[in-house]
């Protein structure tokens, strides 16, 4: 007998079923695995001045000793709704061990980013890109996160939302580097 399409529809059919579950259901180290770039192959980030936005100036220089987590969101953005809790947490627990989080707006709508700012009781600066500002590296999607180690190297770029225990996976393997 010869094979026929419907022959290999059915298991075709369950390969995409477990495909797409699979993407579905499939641990965060997937989509974020590995830890941070090693310490050697990190590249300093040049300095860069934005404000908050209640207009105070906020500099990636002063930054400089502390474990940085930026977090490139919106308020329209349902994946960055979903992370921002976890981003709230981090930023209460870790601020007394050198950790400082901070978000940057893509929002146009300063009100609504105010109300998010209080809905999420957000306890870091929001800075605002100023016009004309080259956000390259926001290319691929929302929310993008990146995290920097205590020279201002960038260790770890996230695309998309991510769990909570990955951030303080890689957060603790920052801060075990020691200082400076």
């Amino acid at each position: 007998m010869k094979p026929t399409l419907e022959t290999f529809a059915k298991p075709l059919g369950a390969l995409v079923v477990i495909g797409v579950l699979f993407l579905a259901f499939a641990p965060d180290s997937v989509w974020q695995g590995g830890g941070v770039t090693p310490a050697s192959e990190r590249k300093t980030t040049a300095d860069f001045s934005l404000q908050d936005i209640d207009g105070k100036n906020w500099s990636f220089a002063e930054q400089r000793g502390r474990v940085l987590l930026v977090n490139y969101w919106a308020t329209w953005c349902p994946p960055c709704r979903e992370e921002t809790p976890a981003l709230v947490r981090i930023a209460g627990e870790y601020k007394t061990k050198g950790v400082e989080v901070t978000g940057i707006t893509l929002d146009e709508d300063m009100e609504a980013v105010r109300r998010f700012v209080a809905d999420y009781r957000m306890p870091y600066p929001v800075l605002v890109p100023t016009k004309g500002a080259s956000l390259a590296m926001m290319s691929e999607a929302i929310p993008t996160t990146l995290l920097y180690d205590r020279q201002g190297r960038l260790a770890k770029r996230y695309v998309g939302a991510v769990s909570e225990s990955i951030f303080r996976r890689d957060i603790e393997s920052l801060l075990a580097e020691g200082s400076p």
